[in-house]
């Protein structure tokens, strides 16, 4: 059995701590609660994105990026309006849709000045658009191309683009693989696959170029199902697991020093995860947690990180999130009875 499977096995089985914790059903909701921990707390506004849903209706708020004029780009499954474009206070900029069933993923990419989106659809397209949704190109199937062998399933989920315009796509619902291409569209590579094994994903959801540390950038990619982030080099060489025990984390998000994660679910023992029991997590530049907005605080016991699961009930299942320059954060949920996005003012 491998390190990384082991440790998994070790935090999870700890039944006697995790009974000891238990969300705040005692929770007394008003506007000026405040939630998180230590330096990154935060101010809840759950009606900042509220729109009229007979004309502009979501069904999942997937995920959000900001463009480099401070405006919130949102992904959304539903097909009269798969994007939806708000000011920072919660005005409705713009919409428009693909007629996507199933868009999920959602990255911005910025191109000699011209910034571009790249939406990733569950039925297995993935998209170019400019930032009105003209199509620009698409990448061709893994089953089409050769990449993937007859029966092999493709749902991809995300993905992340190089500075030298290689574009990583995640088939985090489909044969758990990171896909390599370069920016022409040409395949070069994939990594990764279905396993517990250090270099194999359950729920390859996500994936992010992480800058932070000095020398070459890596890939940070998500193993939901793990509850960790596993860091690859830019040609998908394992290097290392973060590990973040009960945290059924989504895409990672990186704003200057700090890494942002919506975490879907989380659960009390042992692989039991539970429904409507998200919260965010946010990681510092070395990687420990220091704040789980909506969940339990963060505890280190000798180097390792103890369970984690929501404490407040103000998220159903966080499915991402997006940090604009003033480190307010923008929550888009999964499964959350067709809400928009609750933005966290930071205090």
């Amino acid at each position: 059995m491998n390190t990384s499977r082991r440790r998994f096995l070790k935090q999870t089985a700890i039944t006697g701590i995790a009974m000891s914790l238990q969300p705040d059903l005692s929770f007394a909701w008003n506007a000026d609660t405040i939630i998180g921990h230590g330096d990154f707390r935060y101010k809840v506004d759950t009606k900042w994105g509220n729109l009229d849903p007979a004309k502009y209706p979501v069904i999942n708020c997937h995920e959000m990026v900001m463009d480099k004029k401070g405006r919130l780009f949102m992904v959304t499954d539903e097909p009269k309006n798969n994007i939806i474009v708000y000011s920072q206070d919660g005005k409705l900029l713009d919409s428009w849709t693909l007629g996507m069933t199933a868009a999920h993923g959602l990255s911005l990419v910025d191109e000699g000045g011209e910034e571009f989106l790249w939406i990733v659809d569950n039925g297995g397209r993935v998209v170019k658009t400019d930032l009105k949704g003209k199509v620009i190109t698409e990448i061709k199937s893994p089953l089409k191309e050769g990449i993937y062998s007859e029966g092999m399933r493709y749902t991809p989920t995300e993905t992340a683009i190089a500075k030298n315009g290689d574009l990583y796509v995640a088939d985090g619902y489909g044969s758990q693989f990171f896909l390599q291409y370069d920016r022409d569209g040409n395949f070069i590579r994939k990594f990764g696959g279905d396993g517990h094994g250090d270099a194999q994903f359950k729920t390859a959801h996500g994936i992010a170029v992480d800058y932070r540390s000095e020398g070459k950038p890596t890939l940070l990619c998500t193993s939901r199902g793990h509850n960790s982030f596993k860091r690859f080099s830019m040609e998908g060489e394992y290097l290392e697991t973060i590990f973040l025990p009960g945290a059924f984390v989504c895409r990672p998000v990186i704003h200057e020093k700090n890494l942002y994660a919506g975490v879907c679910w989380s659960r009390a023992k042992y692989l039991e995860q539970m429904d409507n029991s998200g919260f965010v997590t946010i990681l510092n530049e070395h990687n420990k947690v220091v704040s789980n907005p909506g969940g339990t605080e963060p505890k280190y016991i000798d180097g390792e990180l103890q369970l984690m699961i929501q404490k407040e009930p103000v998220f159903k299942h966080c499915h991402d999130v997006c940090i604009d320059q003033d480190e307010n954060i923008y929550v888009c949920q999964w499964n959350a009875s067709k809400t928009y996005p609750i933005k966290l003012s930071r205090v």
